[in-house]
């Protein structure tokens, strides 16, 4: 065993531990892992390479035989080369060649249009089911913090039609519906918003766990929260636009730069025994270190958008990957997790002398990593770690005990405080790469885009060394319903070694009931054994979509790979690599990988890690070949992003397949409120529990004052604020210090009689959060709470709340 050997062995891989506030290693296995029967280590499991043989017909020499067959037998071993993504075959109609000379002479040849944009997009935050973990006793009770839409536009200054626009959304992703609804609202704004259109928006989430659900196209996601929300969905669009519309007010000639960081101590790989399917020698040229064994990326991508006139920087960009899950799944406040965090604070530091400053923290390969940097543990009294195989448990075998642990692990708030910390582990390099780090000029001046709505039932294509391969209608395998240990399912579903014969028989029999799988559908998933036949369910409506997303955008030699579905490390990596090595690009291009973006399409893994079937590779929705479908594809339309090419032909309803837009057709059995009343001899707003008056708080105390409250679906103030903390000024008028936009102020919400319509809301200020300095000691400070009453006729009526006045020991 070689020294990458060793490194990618379970044995000697390591997670992040922190002691005395100092990161350390600690190993992630205890022991090696088990031989299987064969004897071969399974941390070792690669796959075996698929050679094909051909006979030669005819009498030879055999000296020319023999050239023959050494030629024959060179090109298919290079044929099948793992990682070779350079040769593609394409399916997709290309445009014609044109000249790709990266020596632009336009005299703008480093000169962008720009603009930067953000807008407020939280949702109903009480009563409506959390989306991503899937868990109907999820439901909203409040806001850690609010959720914005940020916007980014880049244009050609001499061709100012050619741009881009690209938006991070505080949600678990993009999505088709929201998408419809931004790119019809734009063009009712006019005709200078006609300029955006399908081919040049992309519509990337965060990936949050802790953001409102109800607002995605397809069924499945809609189920645990009850149906489509209209009120959310309208907020995420209508945010989405004036962020736009924000960003498009204020383009201005500006200069991009790009660079990378290395961030460590924010994620792992959580699926570890499926990348180690991956061939050695691919994983091995990513094994820098033990720090950085190429298990998940640790480089954070920063693109600088800085103002031409005076070179005052507008905002960043950046690409990182690591899931939105560190806000458990029994978390009920609405938050827009670690990016969230890492936004805030990169905009905070921003906020003295420049208050528009825009940070976008996008997703990357997210989808095997996890922000649960201690690994993941059993929670059954063993005090084992889980299992490396299906990450379950000793005690009982199964999966729902097993819980990855996050930084902040040890402190019972639902994972706020390892939130916290993994956001501002982002924030921290982001920011001094921003600073200090080496940018390199974004050059050429120009800005391209495609986007491809692609049908991937029965798509056929050719793989690099000339295979033919097929993706199917869309399915979900035994051990999606397992879950990860970010966020464990229920019952007894396992990864990897999760189906029918494991599971109890009901489950089988529910399968069989919804849609029962044909022989050509099983075949066509092959590992997968099927639970969910969703590609092929539309009764109501389609429960996941077949047709997908393919986009990218290209800015001088930056490539976005807009990925509309949870590319995992490897994944991200063949995809990235396909592009970086095509003609399109140059030997200076960067390539980035953001997502997931414009609809759901769940994960994307590799072959390899797809024959594993642990939750990502059962999540894979199109069979094996999902990845080589998504690459090839993209290879097809990548000559529209040539300086000198045209425009991608416009989207066309009668040549085109376009995904169903159920916004108006979605089923929703979400009530209503119905009216808000106040308790008997009290009033909205009245102080029940009020701050202490007399003594002074220390500084690191949480603040906590509870009113007399109403349904906050009332009103989602949305630009405004349910609290805030009043400082009192030296003029002897009160001035906002934070809000419910601040991660100190906690806003949380309680219906304490359903048949009276009585409520209650508790406001908390966690002053450990804020900085040194930041508190004034001996100064006065008061809670405000805003709020909104519903009668019982339907009107709505403001109201507020004040707590008396408290201070600090000096």
């Amino acid at each position: 065993m070689d020294a990458h050997e060793k490194l990618l062995d379970p044995a000697n891989l390591w997670v992040d531990s922190e002691k005395d506030g100092a990161y350390q290693q600690q190993p992630l296995l205890s022991q090696p892992h088990q031989q299987t029967k064969d004897g071969d280590s399974e941390n070792k499991r690669s796959l075996p390479k698929r050679i094909y043989y051909r006979s030669i017909i005819g009498y030879l020499t055999s000296i020319l035989g023999a050239l023959i067959l050494g030629c024959a037998l060179l090109r298919l071993f290079a044929a099948e080369a793992p990682g070779n993504w350079t040769s593609w075959t394409t399916s997709t109609p290309q445009p014609p060649p044109t000249n790709n000379n990266n020596n632009n002479n336009n005299k703008n040849n480093n000169t962008y249009l720009l603009g930067v944009g953000k807008a407020d997009i939280t949702g109903p935050v009480v009563e409506i089911n959390l989306m991503g973990y899937a868990d109907p006793k999820q439901v909203g009770s409040g806001l850690r913090q609010r959720l914005y839409s940020r916007a980014f536009i880049v244009g050609n200054i001499d061709n100012p039609s050619d741009r881009l626009v690209y938006l991070v959304l505080d949600t678990q992703s993009g999505d088709t519906a929201v998408r419809y609804g931004i790119l019809s609202a734009l063009e009712s704004l006019g005709e200078e918003y006609k300029v955006y259109g399908h081919h040049n928006v992309a519509v990337t989430g965060t990936h949050s766990h802790a953001g409102p659900a109800g607002w995605l196209n397809y069924l499945l996601p809609q189920i645990t929260s009850k149906g489509f929300d209209h009120q959310g969905y309208r907020v995420i669009v209508d945010g989405a636009v004036e962020s736009i519309r924000k960003a498009h007010q204020s383009l201005t000639p500006g200069y991009l730069s790009v660079g990378t960081t290395k961030v460590f101590g924010a994620n792992i790989n959580r699926s570890l025994f499926a990348y180690l399917a991956n061939p050695e020698e691919e994983r091995v040229r990513y094994n820098i270190s033990i720090e950085d064994d190429g298990s998940v990326e640790k480089d954070l991508t920063l693109l600088k958008f800085e103002r031409a006139a005076d070179e005052k920087a507008l905002g960043v960009l950046t690409w990182f990957p690591v899931h939105g899950t560190s806000l458990l799944g029994n978390n009920t406040l609405i938050a827009g997790d670690n990016k969230g965090v890492a936004a805030y604070l990169f905009e905070k530091s921003m906020r003295g002398g420049n208050p528009d400053f825009v940070a976008g923290f996008s997703q990357a390969s997210v989808g095997d990593t996890s922000p649960n940097v201690l690994g993941a543990w059993c929670e059954d009294g063993s005090g084992e770690m889980c299992s490396f195989e299906n990450s379950t448990c000793p005690v009982d075998g199964k999966s729902q005990s097993c819980h990855g642990r996050g930084p902040g692990f040890q402190t019972p708030d639902s994972g706020a405080s390892s939130c916290f910390e993994i956001g501002k582990r982002q924030f921290e390099p982001a920011r001094k790469l921003f600073d200090e780090g080496e940018l390199t000029p974004v050059r050429g001046g120009w800005v391209k885009a495609f986007h491809k709505f692609h049908n991937m039932t029965g798509f056929e294509f050719e793989l690099p060394g000339g295979r033919m391969a097929k993706t199917c209608p869309a399915a979900l395998g035994y051990s999606f319903a397992a879950g990860t240990s970010d966020g464990p399912g229920a019952f007894d579903f396992t990864q990897h070694d999760g189906n029918e014969n494991t599971t109890s028989p009901v489950w089988k029999a529910v399968s069989r009931f919804l849609k029962d799988a044909n022989e050509e559908q099983r075949a066509c998933h092959g590992a997968k054994p099927i639970l969910l036949d969703v590609g092929e369910m539309e009764r109501p409506y389609l429960w996941t979509p077949n047709v997908v997303d393919v986009q990218v955008f290209r800015v001088g030699q930056l490539f976005i790979i807009v990925s509309p579905g949870e590319a995992t490390t490897m994944a991200g990596r063949r995809w990235k690599e396909a592009v970086r090595t095509s003609d399109e690009a140059g030997e200076d291009a960067v390539v980035v990988l953001g997502g997931p973006a414009n609809s759901y399409t769940h994960y994307i893994t590799t072959e390899e890690e797809y024959g594993i079937q642990r939750y990502e590779g059962a999540s894979t929705l199109y069979g094996p070949h999902t990845l080589a479908a998504y690459i090839n594809v993209t290879m097809g339309l990548l000559g529209y992003l040539n300086p000198d090419s045209p425009a991608p032909p416009p989207h066309d309803q009668k040549s085109m397949v376009y995904p169903p837009d159920n916004t108006n057709r979605s089923l929703s059995f979400i009530p209503s409120v119905v009216m808000d009343n106040a308790p008997l001899f009290k009033s909205f707003g009245d102080v029940l529990t009020d701050a202490e008056k007399g003594t002074p708080y220390v500084i690191g105390d949480v603040v906590k004052v509870r009113f007399v409250g109403a349904n906050p679906r009332n009103n989602l103030k949305l630009g405004g604020t349910y609290a805030a903390v009043e400082k009192l000024g030296k003029d002897g008028t009160w001035e906002r210090f934070r809000d419910d936009g601040d991660w100190s102020v906690i806003f949380e919400w309680e219906r304490t009689s359903e048949l009276m319509g009585w409520s209650e809301v508790t406001i908390g200020w966690d002053t450990a959060l804020e900085g040194d300095g930041e508190i004034e000691k001996g100064t006065a400070y008061r809670i405000r709470y805003f709020g909104d009453k519903k009668g019982l006729l339907g009107g709505v009526e403001s109201f507020e709340g004040v707590s008396d006045c408290f201070s600090f020991k000096a």
